[in-house]
């Protein structure tokens, strides 16, 4: 069977860079073969995708050599718009997808700009929102649609044209866990139904591996470094290698010194034969103990029977209540629509409840402007560019105490020290425009820690990053909850974030707190996970399998495990520096 995708010493440079973004690729990929691609942030992945669809270089400029064909045709000669009807392209982001006002709309907009009849037109719209299971949605907005169900009216404007390929960019990043688990089977089961090839960009590998995938393969610095099956891939370093994440259950097995042998079938936990492994896992966990979490301080946030709507007949929150003590890391969990970003906004003063109330440091807050409190809670969005407004690091640090009036040379004072705590004073002169997007979440941490928070909220605040720069962000994140005290609270789907940095995780499910308890139970109950749209852990099935009487305990002398091993690291690492 000849490949549907060859690559051939293929090699791709960007116009504006020095050096090629992807050389010497060697890649054959069959027809109605599942294909997850992965590696680093930075690597070349997206870039690889972007050859098979043709937006380079016909939209991205630089220069090609090597051969690459695509369904029997040169993607550059063919252009964006000819490849578009054999590749269907899904991006990270939707909502920079739809173009109709009405979910019938998007999905026929392919066929109208074929002048497709309108019979057939009405005939294929339909088997295509039967197939992504939309059709009770052909009348809505995609606006109004959950981030599970625009993921799928994407799928839906690309299957309507017939195409031979899906290449989907990131298709979790947007996603809470148990949406993202459910557009994985929805793509295995197009790519069984349809017969169409699917090629999936992704970091996050224990969560496309819920479902079957033929290879995978990893990039680094441009380059393919393996290709395989995901049974054999998985028995070695190279995902940890290469600064991505394995599955947990895989990590934990060779935490306990074992080789986890291909024939095992590691690529699911429920299929895995752990026969071979038992006695040396429950031997280190024997080993491992749990460290004491004990937090009497103060209250430094106090949530009281608060409720909100925006439209009185939808009720968004109704009667929430909870406390964070000062220097918790605490966490708040849910599927998209849940109510969370809601909550950090009332507590920030942008919107009003209906009734309820919150006290900071005990006093009731209610009576503090947007300002006020912004002086005191500090807000850091899930994308730097949507704080940073100035092109030079000091001057963005900066900002927030220009405008307060806070005289110049306390405001250069303050920001160096801040720039010295987050690792950004070499870089103070600076453009913005040349930090990596981890340095640049740093500069809008350092532009709010310059004020003197007592508490920080951030909104996801390793959405869209592989492991490596996750880890640096989150590392950094703990230092300031260590060394300063703060009391840091975030909103995040990333389930290993809530693990292994938070102390406690709140959940919020159909606007009602469903339950407030450490991480590690809230991730071993599958009442709690279903209801939250949460996914439990793979840790779990684990430690279930391996017969456990207690999977919570596991979990946390893991994530306590990986935490000693990674703090004792970095210890080497500055001993080496000093």
């Amino acid at each position: 069977m000849d490949p549907i995708i060859s690559f051939k010493d293929f090699s791709f440079q960007y116009r504006s860079q020095q050096e090629p973004s992807l050389s010497h690729i060697n890649l054959n990929i069959y027809p109605g073969e599942k294909i997850l691609i992965t590696g680093p942030s930075g690597c070349g992945k997206s870039t690889l995708a972007h050859c098979i669809n043709a937006l380079n270089p016909c939209s991205f400029s630089g220069k090609t050599s090597g051969s690459l064909l695509v369904d029997g045709v040169v993607p550059e000669k063919e252009g964006v718009f000819g490849m578009s009807k054999r590749v269907g392209t899904v991006l990270q982001d939707t909502n920079g997808q739809f173009i109709g006002l009405t979910v019938a709309e998007d999905l026929a907009f392919a066929l109208e700009n074929d002048a497709t009849p309108q019979d057939e037109m009405f005939r294929k719209v339909d088997r295509v929102a039967d197939i992504v299971d939309m059709k009770h949605f052909l009348r809505h907005s995609p606006s109004a649609l959950s981030g599970g169900q625009k993921q799928r009216v994407s799928m839906g404007g690309v299957l309507v044209d017939d195409v031979k390929i899906l290449l989907f960019d990131e298709p979790l990043a947007n996603l809470d866990p148990a949406t993202g688990k459910n557009t994985i089977a929805l793509i295995d089961d197009i790519c069984r139904r349809e017969d169409v090839t699917v090629v999936i960009i992704e970091h996050r590998v224990e969560d496309v591996l819920y479902r079957d995938v033929d290879r995978i393969v990893v990039v680094d610095d441009g380059k393919i470094v393996a290709d395989d099956h995901p049974d054999r891939l998985l028995c070695t370093d190279v995902l940890s290698r290469t600064g991505v994440r394995e599955p947990l259950y895989v990590t934990a097995v060779k935490h306990a010194g074992c080789t986890i042998d291909p024939a095992d079938h590691p690529q699911h936990i429920e299929s895995m034969n752990l026969a071979p492994y038992q006695d040396k896992i429950r031997a280190w966990f024997a080993t491992t103990t749990l460290p004491v979490r004990e937090n009497h301080a103060p209250y430094a946030l106090e949530v009281e029977n608060l409720s909100f709507a925006y439209d009185p007949e939808e009720p968004v929150l109704q009667n929430i209540s909870f406390r964070i003590r000062k220097g918790e890391m605490v966490s708040v969990v849910g599927k998209n629509g849940a109510g969370k970003s809601t909550l950090a906004s009332l507590i920030l003063g942008f919107y009003q409840p209906q009734s309820g109330k919150i006290l900071l440091n005990g006093e009731d807050i209610s009576p503090l402007s947007v300002r006020e409190r912004g002086e005191r809670i500090g807000l850091v969005m899930q994308s730097p560019e949507q704080m940073i407004s100035k092109p030079m690091i000091a001057e963005e640090v900066g900002l927030g105490l220009q405008v307060r009036g806070v005289p110049a040379d306390e405001i250069e004072r303050r920001v160096n020290d801040t720039l010295r705590i987050c690792g950004l004073y070499p870089m103070r002169h600076w453009p913005v425009s040349a930090l990596s997007f981890g340095q640049k979440k740093r500069v809008s941490i350092a532009s709010i820690l310059v004020l003197n928070p007592e508490i920080i909220i951030l909104d996801e605040p390793t959405a869209g990053q592989d492991f490596r720069h996750y880890t640096e962000i989150m590392e950094f994140l703990r230092k300031l909850n260590r060394e300063l005290g703060l009391t840091i609270i975030m909103i995040t789907h990333d389930m290993h974030l809530m693990l292994e940095y938070t102390d406690r995780a709140i959940v919020l499910a159909d606007g009602q707190l469903l339950t407030d308890d450490t991480p590690a139970r809230v991730l071993t109950n599958e009442s709690v996970s279903d209801r939250a749209y949460l996914k439990k852990t793979s840790l779990y099935d684990l430690a279930v399998k391996c017969g456990f009487d207690r999977p919570d305990e596991f979990v946390d002398r893991f994530i306590a495990f990986e935490r000693d091993q990674r703090d004792a690291a970095a210890e080497r690492t500055a001993g080496g520096i000093a």
